[in-house]
């Protein structure tokens, strides 16, 4: 009997201890549901496009939706091409620095940026397009500093930047200029600005027959918000430089990090500049050209308290016929 007591009391201990672990992790895990869902719907419009593009002849299109996947390729590297794209990157990021002690902190995040150019006048090489490519940052889990050594993982939605360039008809040089918008999205105060923003944005560069290259930089200020005493107005730069090589079968290898600059940050932690490489291939998925592409990346300056040292990321790039075939304000 004695024996029995003990087993039974031994089972409601075990009980016990599995249900606080399962506490343990819904609290955890509680910060990232909006980011998962959002990553579900994600799955759910690319199956979709797929569903409904897929059988689609993409060579019955006209212009470099029907181009071969070599054209292709280089045009989804370009961000004033006249593709639509559903561009996603997903990002496995390693940082560190002063506040954290041994490895680095490994975080995981998707950045969706639709690529939707709209003709504004003319036709073919001599047409002006509107180029919007919202930039919406998904974080899975994301570590936060909360002192020194001490870090939480965190998942939700991080501000959204949006572009709209205008580009002229300049043969191969590239060019698109325009304002960018910082929109408040952040789910965390610790992911966003609690602030809306403005300021220019520029694409310059050239694209030759087996290679491209460029800058795309844009500077925000914020304006107005929630910010609150405690967090100063927006002021930061970005700068994503790029060049790619294109080899022969739609193959390319090249380089496109980003440059970050916080002008509010203190010394020491204003700049995080990396260099990268990548390579990628154009394929078809049923009828859809999509872009796959594997880079790894590494900052040669980061923030001295605690910044990203260096970052795998995989990019998913289905092509999506143009909504919009004519253009807006007609011409010749």
């Amino acid at each position: 009997m004695g024996r029995n007591v003990a087993d039974l009391m031994w089972e409601m201990l075990e009980i016990y201890m599995k249900k606080r672990r399962n506490m343990h992790m819904e609290v955890r895990t509680l910060g990232r549901t909006g980011a998962t869902k959002v990553c579900y719907i994600w799955l759910m419009i690319l199956g979709a496009t797929l569903i409904l593009f897929g059988g689609k002849a993409y060579s019955q299109e006209s212009g470099s939706e029907g181009g071969s996947l070599d054209e292709i390729s280089q045009e989804l590297t370009n961000p004033v091409s006249n593709v639509w794209s559903m561009f996603t990157e997903f990002d496995l990021a390693f940082s560190g620095g002063d506040l954290k002690k041994g490895s680095s902190n490994v975080g995981g995040r998707m950045i969706f940026q639709p690529v939707l150019p709209f003709p504004l006048y003319g036709q073919g090489q001599d047409q002006w397009k509107l180029i919007t490519r919202p930039n919406i940052p998904v974080l899975f889990s994301q570590p936060v500093p909360k002192g020194f050594d001490h870090f939480t993982n965190a998942g939700g939605l991080g501000d959204t930047q949006l572009p709209l360039l205008v580009s002229p008809p300049t043969g191969n040089l590239l060019l698109g200029m325009g304002p960018t918008w910082l929109l408040p999205t952040a789910t965390h105060k610790e992911f966003g600005r609690q602030q809306w923003g403005a300021g220019p944005a520029l694409v310059v560069g050239y694209k030759a027959k087996e290679w491209i290259a460029g800058v795309f930089p844009q500077y925000t200020w914020g304006i107005g918000g929630w910010n609150g005493k405690d967090k100063p107005d927006a002021s930061y730069l970005s700068i994503l430089y790029f060049f790619a090589y294109s080899l022969p079968d739609a193959w390319q290898i090249g380089s496109n990090p980003t440059i970050n600059y916080d002008d509010k940050a203190t010394s020491g932690n204003r700049w995080n500049v990396p260099v990268g490489l990548f390579v990628a291939k154009t394929i078809k998925i049923g009828n859809v050209p999509t872009k796959i592409l594997l880079g790894i990346e590494y900052s040669v300056v980061k923030q001295d308290a605690f910044g990203q040292s260096a970052q795998l990321k995989l990019d998913v790039v289905p092509v999506v016929p143009s909504l919009v075939k004519n253009a807006i304000f007609g011409g010749p």
